[in-house]
């Protein structure tokens, strides 16, 4: 059994969003991601599919490695969108069939949230796919640094952060080699009821913590090696700099926010 992870994986490709700067891109698409959410009108919606497709357009991934990426949570925007359309009961009735009524408050909620809800995960996915691991843990690194004044480990933050990252498909590795071995040992895990299915989990989980632990221990006992100490002082063999293009998407970003603020 092997898991296909698409979820933060980077997909290599030479587009103006992967060549912008990490810090610009995290600050811009927090920026993006509150006025997506705060649109709550047609023309807003409108808006922000446009500039949602223009970005995905401007970025060069396939479509599909787009919605591979958020292919786990359609099933959140389904129950979302069937929980608004038939809960909401505002406005002029559209369908009553017994005890269910759809009206045009809910129907309007269901398309309003769903794809407010589509268009941010969109955007959202757009950081991992077009940003390295090291890039955002230097990026993170970065913002945080202020924040070390207040005593905050910035940059510790940051490097749990990428080492997060980094171990994510190391952990599906691992998860998949042990179901394999408990199902060459006669482990089911799609027979008798869930009782029985739950019960079947339980050794896949405490041997995954056991691996888990195990590759932490390592992972210190090679920084512990490096002599790392971590904290401030430390340099990035690439340096972050501002350019002409981070500042041009600062600006498209800001036209984009005004332009739902007047809409």
């Amino acid at each position: 059994m092997a898991f296909n992870i698409k979820i933060g994986q980077y997909y290599e490709a030479d587009s103006p969003i992967h060549a912008l700067d990490a810090r610009v891109k995290l600050c811009c698409e927090l920026a993006a991601l509150v006025a997506m959410f705060c649109a709550g009108n047609p023309a807003q919606l409108v808006l922000g599919a446009a500039f949602t497709l223009s970005v995905v357009a401007a970025s060069r991934i396939p479509v599909g490695r787009i919605a591979a990426s958020i292919k786990p949570l359609v099933f959140f925007l389904a129950f979302l969108s069937l929980f608004n359309l038939v809960f909401v009961q505002s406005g002029a009735p559209l369908l009553v069939a017994g005890p269910l009524r759809v009206t045009e408050g809910g129907a309007w909620a269901a398309v309003l949230y769903t794809v407010r809800f589509g268009l941010a995960l969109m955007l959202g996915s757009l950081i991992l796919l077009t940003t390295t691991p090291t890039e955002l843990s230097d990026a993170f690194d970065s913002l945080l640094s202020p924040l070390a004044r207040l005593g905050l480990p910035a940059h510790e933050i940051a490097m749990v952060f990428s080492l997060m990252l980094r171990f994510i498909p190391t952990i599906a590795d691992e998860t998949s080699a042990i179901l394999d071995a408990q199902a060459m040992r006669g482990g089911g895990f799609d027979e008798g009821g869930p009782v029985r299915r739950v019960r079947a989990i339980v050794p896949v989980v405490v041997a995954l913590l056991a691996s888990g632990l195990r590759h932490a221990e390592g992972l210190s006992r090679a920084l512990d090696a490096r002599c790392y100490e971590g904290g401030e002082g430390r340099t990035h063999l690439h340096e972050q700099r501002i350019e002409r293009r981070d500042l041009a998407a600062v600006a498209i970003v800001a036209a984009f926010i005004a332009g739902m603020a007047l809409l």
